[in-house]
């Protein structure tokens, strides 16, 4: 088979004198690849977290390529479970460490393709010399936030696994009592508990036992919710959160909704145009054009799930708190007569709309046009 012709075909596409270096990161062990673009990769197994033994092996590289010892270091990992505290420890040792998107890393298009850690590393090796030969949209690069950008987003995911628990819990307790024909529709309020006292001893005693540990598992739950949340509205109000509180006054946007959109999309990221927007969101089309054919894919859902998913409630609740609203206007106009298909894709489209409106809002103070302000 002849090799094709590549527009970097006899080019030199790497920069000598550096060393470049690519983690593939395992829960047990490390696999780098490292190499300076003219000899072949070398590869070392370390145990996973040994930063030692990196620096050995960056100096058995520097070494086995007749660089300096001082010769600088491009290293790149795929966003993962570690997160960024090796790309901070990188940095701090002065190497210059990119955190990939695995998604966007190119593959081969073969129905079957061999894949191992060793060739995923030389895979990542060879895409970082690219990358610094000066193709910078070979894959796509993280935004790492700082360690108290990264800490404040702890507190409403913890709270969104919260509220996952007490669902779970609550559909749990039902299944249980259906499988005597209990059918309770509240289970969280205070009438449950007068319910438990009139019919509890009519289950057998194993059940009644178990269902009375998922209850105790629902309350803590329940509690842990309502102390994070408290948290949230103590902050907000004590004005040590000046931007959420800024969101929340928009009619349709509570703190909780506020404090997701800061802390996950608004807060550290900097956005110079909407598409930069929807694009983060994932909310932006995915067209697939070959020749005549010509297919829309729906939008592409890459960036924050977290925030989009958000964005589409809001844009369910802006119809409902902002009737007066240009945005409910134009989806009341266009997609509001139409089927129920119509306005699921007409809800996708105003929430990409919202996003760049409360972007402008939060960014340039704009208050979208007919939108009210809570008292």
């Amino acid at each position: 088979m002849n090799t094709p012709d590549t527009t970097l075909q006899g080019q030199n596409t790497t920069i000598t004198g550096w060393l470049y270096m690519a983690f593939e990161l395992g829960d047990k062990s490390w696999k780098l690849s490292l190499g300076d673009g003219v000899r072949g990769p070398s590869r070392h197994t370390l145990v996973a977290g040994d930063l030692n033994s990196v620096l050995q092996v960056i100096a058995k590289a520097k070494a086995r390529c007749g660089l300096a010892p001082q010769a600088p270091v491009r290293s790149c990992y795929e966003a993962g479970r570690d997160g960024f505290w090796l790309h901070r420890w990188l940095t701090e040792q002065g190497i210059h460490n990119l955190v990939v998107d695995s998604s966007s890393i190119e593959v081969n298009r073969r129905a079957r393709r061999a894949k191992t850690d060793r060739l995923d590393g030389d895979k990542l090796l060879s895409m970082l010399m690219r990358y610094h030969a000066g193709e910078r949209r070979v894959w796509a690069v993280a935004r790492v936030p700082t360690p108290q950008q990264e800490d404040e987003r702890r507190l409403h995911r913890e709270l969104g696994r919260l509220r996952q628990e007490r669902t779970a819990h609550s559909n749990r307790i039902r299944s249980l009592l259906v499988l005597h024909n209990f059918r309770v529709a509240h289970i969280r309020d205070r009438s449950w508990k007068h319910w438990w006292d009139a019919h509890g001893s009519q289950l057998p005693a194993g059940l009644g036992a178990e269902i009375e540990r998922e209850v105790a598992r629902l309350a803590l739950a329940v509690t842990q919710i309502k102390t994070i949340e408290t948290q949230q509205h103590k902050a907000v109000k004590a004005g040590t959160q000046p931007a959420i509180a800024l969101l929340a006054r928009l009619s349709g946007i509570g703190v909780g909704s506020a404090w997701l959109l800061i802390k996950e999309l608004f807060g550290w990221r900097r956005f110079h145009n909407r598409r930069e927007v929807a694009g983060c969101l994932g909310l932006a089309p995915t067209p697939y054009s070959s020749g005549e054919s010509q297919v829309e894919q729906g939008i592409s859902k890459a960036g924050n799930k977290r925030s989009r998913w958000l964005m589409i409630e809001l844009a369910w609740s802006w119809l409902r708190y902002q009737p007066t609203s240009q945005l409910t206007q134009w989806f009341n106009q266009r997609f509001a007569p139409g089927s129920k298909r119509m306005r699921r894709v007409g809800i996708v489209a105003l929430a990409r709309r919202l996003a760049i409106a409360l972007w402008r809002y939060l960014e340039y103070g704009e208050i979208p046009p007919g939108a009210s302000l809570k008292p």
